[in-house]
């Protein structure tokens, strides 16, 4: 009797952002403006990256991976089918679908999170560690940090897709969002999801608590600097990762760290467009505006190619 009256959820509706039309209109203008500038900003570092040979260091390597996962995220992950829900009136997706959106968008997510990681060691061996530097951050060394990032993440977000998709979903089925994301999905399962908050917890948790160690180590290492030119250069070069890491992590600590009861679904979705769509689009534009080679190298490549001609 019990199984019978058990109904399987086939399909999720998504809310998405608003349902007022006018506002729908603004919003998808924004953020088609805010995808293209991400994308051209974020081609763009990696073609620099990739042209200057000047840029050819372990900190700009992890930026260029940085600058692909954002790409990949704004390309294919959350912004074209939310772009395309502006104009349903009927924001279904499926279960399979619904899977996929948020394995390629946590996959993103995660890689960001361990480039992000594997750049702060960058940044702690180059100041603390400056005689090891050279051999311990060695090409090889930094191919395989980025693979491992690449691979962590996908292993990482098979485990959470597969925990959250193992959850029985009798209905509702109308998701408070604009895309599959983990929390809002999990307010919707008839089944405890105890353990799938731990894991959640825990792999949000791990790159984090390295990154602050990291940072910890640099920040008692600079102001022992002798020169103070050299901790004036010490703390610019990290100023822009550093940057970046606070705003990412400042958006993933509310999302993910803090507990679901403490806000509410609306908050959700706007903590969520700062890290699936404006955060990849600042990303090019802090590292950029931060770091003396990565303004000067347009120009060198401009002068390049006047002389070439």
């Amino acid at each position: 009797m019990v199984r019978r009256n058990k109904t399987t959820v086939d399909e999720f509706i998504l809310l998405g952002i608003t349902d007022i039309w006018e506002l729908q209109v603004f919003l998808f203008v924004l953020f088609l403006l805010i995808c293209v500038t991400s994308l051209v900003g974020n081609l763009g570092m990696i073609a620099l990256i990739r042209l200057d040979s000047q840029l050819h260091t372990p900190m700009y390597f992890f930026l260029c991976h940085l600058s692909l996962v954002d790409y990949l995220s704004n390309s294919s992950a959350v912004a074209p089918k939310m772009l395309v829900s502006f104009s349903e009136e009927r924001k279904a997706i499926s279960l399979p679908g619904c899977a996929t959106q948020m394995y390629f968008c946590g996959v993103c997510i995660i890689t960001r999170c361990y480039l992000l990681a594997a750049m702060a060691y960058d940044q702690y061996m180059a100041i603390c560690n400056a005689l090891l530097y050279v051999a311990t951050m060695s090409q090889k060394a930094c191919v395989q940090l980025a693979v491992g990032s690449y691979i962590i993440a996908t292993v990482n977000e098979v485990v959470l897709v597969s925990s959250v998709f193992s959850l029985h979903f009798c209905g509702p089925n109308v998701i408070n969002h604009f895309f599959c994301d983990i929390p809002p999905l999990l307010k919707l399962s008839c089944s405890s999801t105890t353990v799938n908050e731990h894991v959640l917890f825990t792999i949000a948790h791990s790159t984090l608590v390295f990154v602050v160690v990291s940072y910890g180590y640099i920040l008692t290492t600079v102001p022992r600097t002798h020169s103070s030119e050299g901790g004036h250069k010490a703390f610019s070069t990290c100023a822009s990762h550093l940057t970046s890491v606070s705003i990412f992590y400042g958006t993933m600590i509310f999302m993910y760290l803090c507990p679901s009861s403490s806000y509410s679904l609306d908050q959700d979705k706007v903590v969520s467009i700062a890290y699936t769509l404006v955060i990849p689009m600042l990303n090019p534009l802090i590292y950029s505006l931060r770091n003396m080679e990565v303004k000067d190298a347009p120009k060198k490549l401009l002068e390049k190619v006047l002389v070439s001609f």
